[in-house]
């Protein structure tokens, strides 16, 4: 009977841990490369496997949406840096899809295990679809895990990324399925003066508690 495995799983609030690793671009310190950024970092099961091509895709073809929005990203396996460099190869060369941001090789697992991608319960050798946002202050926010044969929804790791962005330069937070373009909610109240000028104002009040308005 195996012993029962503890594992380091980085937490919403956390400071994204530091590392340096070879990288389709080169080497980095993780720590520089996500300086004052915004950044996704995103691991994947193997190399030259389908559903991870067509997620590494994806991202490959959201890149000018997370440049605009002013977005690293960075994707991990536990492969070497030849198998990504050769499958960024036959990717671009069968798809016309070229993979230009930095892929790690985590070939000895390490920043699988600190980032808590290998989960024993579905694979000792391969990472889980993990998914970190990572805000300018190196502070991760949001952290998605999907398994082995269930691919990521783009459309909600760009609808995330605004929601987190927005709440920031706003200080609001977002209601259910809540899309750009469409009202936020206000904090409540923490004082009854507050609750006094919340009842005068134009938000759409639910109660005194739970209040929208549009941003523009």
């Amino acid at each position: 009977m195996m012993e029962n495995q503890v594992l380091t799983m980085p937490r919403i609030g956390d400071m994204a841990p530091d590392f340096e690793a070879m990288t389709t671009t080169g080497k980095i310190k993780f720590s520089d490369y996500i300086k004052d950024s915004w950044t996704i970092l995103f691991s994947h099961p193997a190399d030259f496997t389908p559903v991870c091509t067509t997620e590494m895709s994806g991202f490959a073809l959201d890149q000018k949406f997370f440049d605009d929005h002013g977005t690293k990203l960075i994707g991990l396996s536990i492969d070497s840096i030849h198998a990504h460099i050769a499958w960024v190869n036959n990717v671009k060369k069968n798809t016309g899809v070229l993979f230009e941001f930095p892929i790690i090789a985590d070939i000895d697992m390490s920043v699988s295990k600190l980032y808590g991608m290998l989960q024993p319960g579905e694979s000792e050798t391969a990472a889980v679809r993990a998914v970190f946002f990572i805000d300018p202050a190196g502070k991760i926010r949001l952290i998605m895990y999907y398994p082995l044969n269930v691919g990521r929804n783009m459309e909600e790791i760009k609808r995330a990324l605004i929601a987190l962005q927005t709440a920031d330069q706003y200080k609001v937070a977002m209601p259910l399925n809540w899309k750009p373009g469409e009202k936020v909610i206000v904090p409540p109240p923490k004082t009854v003066e507050e609750m006094k000028e919340r009842e005068a104002s134009d938000y759409e009040m639910v109660d005194f508690y739970l209040a929208k308005k549009d941003l523009a």
